[in-house]
C-alpha cells in the first residue's frame, strides 16, 4: 500500500473483539477436547478420532482444509480481475466427487490405514512408499506456506500491521490447538471457521449489493466490464481458462486433493463405515461449490462498488489478492465489528487448513517414517506415541511459519496454489491410478513413471513461473480516483509473439504429468515382464482379506488366522 499518499485503513475496537474472540474460540476448542473423551491416550484417538466422527462435521472439515484463506482472497479476485470463466471447474467437482468416492475411497477404508502411502508399500515396495510420502510433505510444505501468507496479507494491507505479526499469530494459534486436541479439535474448529467465512461473503454480498443500487445493477455493470464468461470452448491449450482445461485439468486436480490426499483421506476415516465416509465426501462437494458460487458472487460485487474507481489503478492497493480486506474496510467501517468480521472470516480459513496438514503430517512421519525405522532396527517406542506426535505437530507448525517468507514473491494466491497442486498432485495421483486400476503394473514401471512424471510436471510448472506469459486482466477504470495517484495496471504484460510449452495452461499441469506417468508406466511394467507381475493384485486381495481378519477377529476370538501366504481361516471350537 502506498503510504505515502493514502493513509493505512484501521480496525476499530469492535473489530479486534470480534478477531481476538475467533482466535480464543479456536484455542478453547483444543483445551475442550484435550480433557474430553479418551484424553488422548493413543494415536487411534488423537489422529483418527477412534473413528466416532459424524458426516456433517468431518464434511465441513473436507471443505475448509482446502477451500481457505485462498479460495477466499485468491477467488474473489480472480473473479474481480479476469471474469468468471473459473466458475466452470465446478462441473470438474461433480465428475470428481464420485471416482473419489467410489473407486479410491473403498480401498483406504478397507485397509484401515493411518497413512495412505502404507497401501503403495502393500502394493508395490517401500521405497515407493516413502518416495510418494516424501512428495507429498514437500508439496503441502509449499502450499500451507501460500496458506499461511493469505491472512497476513490481507491483515497488513487493511491495518498496516507487519505481515509477521499476523503470520506468528496465526501459527501460534494453530498450533496450540492443534497440539492440545489433537483431530477432533481440527475438526470442530473446522467447522466453526467455515461457518466465519460463509458468514464473511453474505455480509459483503448483501451490503455491496444495496450500495450499487440492487441485483441487476451488479449484474448491469459486470456484464459491461466484460466478467460475465461462462461458454470459452477454446483448443488452444494455452488459453489460461477454457471449459476443457477446467474441467478436464480441473477433475485431475480434484481427484489428487479429495481422493488421493492424506489430509482429506485421514478425515474420511474418522468416520464409523465406509458409507458414512463416501456420504461425507458427497456434502463437501455440495459445501465446495457453495462457497466457490459465494467468493465469486463476492467477486462481482466487489467490483461494482469499485467500477469506476479501482483500488489498483488508483494506487490504493498493490495486489489483487487484497481487494477484499480493502473492500471490507473501506466500505463497512460505519459498522463496528463487521470489519473485524470479514478479516476474522478470511484468518479462519487459513488456520483450519494449517490445523488440518499439521495433523496429517505428523501422522505421515509417524507411521511412513519412524515406526519403520525402530521397527527394521528391532526397536520400540519405548515412550507414548501420542507425545511424540505431539512433538511432531508443534514441530511443523513452528517449520510452516518459518517458510512463509518465500510466498512473498509470488504472483496470485489462486493460481500459485493450484500450480503446485498440479505439478506434484498429479504423478502423486498417477501412483494411486496405476496401483488400483491396472493389476498388471509393477514397482519398476511405477518408480519409473512417477519420476518422469514428477520431472515433467515440476519442469513445465517451474518453466511456466519463469518463462511463461503473464496473464492479460480484463479492463479498469480509474475515472473516479480523485486526489490520487494513479498508478498504470502493473498486471498488464506485452503481446506475445510466439507460444512455448510455458505457455501451457497451469490447469493442465496435473493432467499431463498424470497421463504421461500412467503410460510410461504402463510400458515400463510390460518390458520388464517380471514373473511375479501377474500375482500383485492377488497378493494386495490376501493382504486385504488379512486384515478383514483381524478386525472380524476382534469382534468375534472364535475367528483365528494363519500366518501362510494362503491366509486360510478356520474356527476353533
Amino acid at each position: 500500500m502506498d503510504q505515502q499518499h493514502f493513509p493505512v485503513a484501521s480496525l476499530g475496537s469492535f473489530d479486534y473483539v470480534v478477531f481476538i474472540g475467533m482466535l480464543l474460540i479456536s484455542v478453547g476448542i483444543g483445551i475442550y477436547y484435550k480433557f474430553t473423551g479418551g484424553q488422548q491416550r493413543s494415536t487411534s484417538e488423537y489422529l483418527m478420532a477412534d473413528h466416532s466422527m459424524g458426516v456433517w462435521p468431518v464434511a465441513f472439515s473436507l471443505m475448509a482444509s482446502f477451500a481457505s484463506a485462498i479460495t477466499l482472497l485468491g477467488l474473489s479476485s480472480e473473479i474481480y480481475t479476469y471474469g468468471t470463466q473459473f466458475m466452470a471447474i465446478n462441473i470438474a467437482y461433480v465428475i470428481g466427487t464420485p471416482i473419489s468416492a467410489f473407486v479410491f475411497l473403498p480401498v483406504f477404508y478397507r485397509l484401515k490405514l493411518t497413512s495412505i502411502y502404507e497401501y503403495l508399500e502393500q502394493r508395490y515396495n517401500r521405497s515407493i512408499r516413502i518416495m510418494a510420502s516424501a512428495t507429498f510433505m514437500a508439496q503441502m510444505i509449499f502450499y500451507i506456506a501460500i496458506v499461511l501468507y493469505a491472512p497476513a496479507l490481507a491483515f497488513s494491507a487493511v491495518t498496516g500491521i507487519s505481515k509477521w505479526v499476523s503470520i506468528i499469530s496465526v501459527g501460534t494459534v494453530c498450533t496450540l490447538y492443534c497440539t492440545l486436541g489433537g483431530i477432533k479439535a481440527v475438526i470442530w474448529t473446522d467447522v466453526f471457521q467455515s461457518l466465519l467465512m460463509f458468514f464473511a461473503m453474505f455480509i459483503i454480498i448483501v451490503k455491496g449489493t444495496i450500495d450499487v443500487g440492487g441485483v441487476h445493477e451488479v449484474y448491469r455493470r459486470a456484464n459491461l466490464g466484460s466478467r460475465l464468461e461462462f461458454t470459452n470452448f477454446d483448443m488452444n491449450p494455452t488459453t489460461r481458462h477454457t471449459i476443457w482445461n477446467l474441467v478436464i485439468g480441473g477433475t485431475f486436480m480434484f481427484i489428487s486433493v479429495y481422493g488421493v490426499n492424506q489430509t482429506q483421506v485421514q478425515r474420511l476415516l474418522t468416520v464409523r463405515t465406509l458409507r458414512q465416509s463416501q456420504m461425507a465426501l458427497f456434502i463437501s462437494w455440495i459445501l465446495v461449490s457453495l462457497l466457490s458460487f459465494t467468493t465469486a458472487a463476492t467477486g462481482l460485487v466487489i467490483y461494482a462498488n469499485f467500477w469506476k474507481a479501482d483500488p489498483l489503478k488508483c494506487g490504493i492497493i498493490k495486489k489483487s489478492d487484497q481487494l477484499l480486506p480493502y473492500y471490507a474496510v473501506s466500505q463497512l467501517a460505519e459498522y463496528p465489528g463487521l470489519p473485524g468480521m470479514i478479516i476474522a472470516g478470511i484468518f479462519s480459513g487459513s488456520l483450519s487448513t494449517v490445523s488440518s496438514f499439521v495433523n496429517s503430517f505428523s501422522a505421515v512421519t509417524l507411521e511412513d517414517y519412524i515406526k519403520p525405522i525402530l521397527m527394521k532396527r528391532g526397536r520400540t517406542i519405548t515412550i507414548s506415541e501420542v507425545f511424540i506426535t505431539k512433538l511432531l505437530v508443534f514441530f511443523y507448525g513452528c517449520l510452516f511459519v518459518m517458510l512463509t517468507y518465500l510466498v512473498d514473491k509470488m504472483a496470485g494466491l489462486l493460481q500459485a496454489s493450484l500450480t503446485v497442486f498440479g505439478v506434484i498432485g498429479g504423478p502423486l495421483l498417477m501412483l494411486f491410478i496405476v496401483g488400483i486400476c491396472f493389476s498388471r503394473t509393477n514397482a519398476i514401471g511405477a518408480m519409473t513413471g512417477f519420476i518422469v512424471s514428477l520431472f515433467i510436471g515440476l519442469w513445465i510448472g517451474f518453466g511456466s513461473l519463469l518463462y511463461g506469459k503473464k496473464p492479460i486482466p480484463l479492463e479498469t477504470s480509474n475515472q473516479l480516483c480523485t486526489n490520487m495517484t494513479v498508478f498504470p495496471n502493473l498486471s498488464i504484460e506485452s503481446e506475445w509473439s510466439h507460444s512455448s510449452i510455458y505457455d501451457l495452461s497451469y490447469m493442465w499441469f496435473a493432467a499431463l504429468s498424470c497421463t504421461i506417468g500412467i503410460i510410461v508406466t504402463i510400458v515400463i511394467s510390460w518390458c520388464a515382464n517380471n514373473q511375479h507381475e501377474l500375482n500383485v493384485k492377488p497378493k494386495l486381495d490376501k493382504l486385504l482379506m488379512v486384515k478383514l481378519l483381524v478386525n472380524d477377529r476382534q469382534q468375534n476370538p472364535t475367528i483365528q488366522i494363519d500366518d501362510n501366504d494362503d491366509c486360510k481361516t478356520k474356527a476353533t471350537n
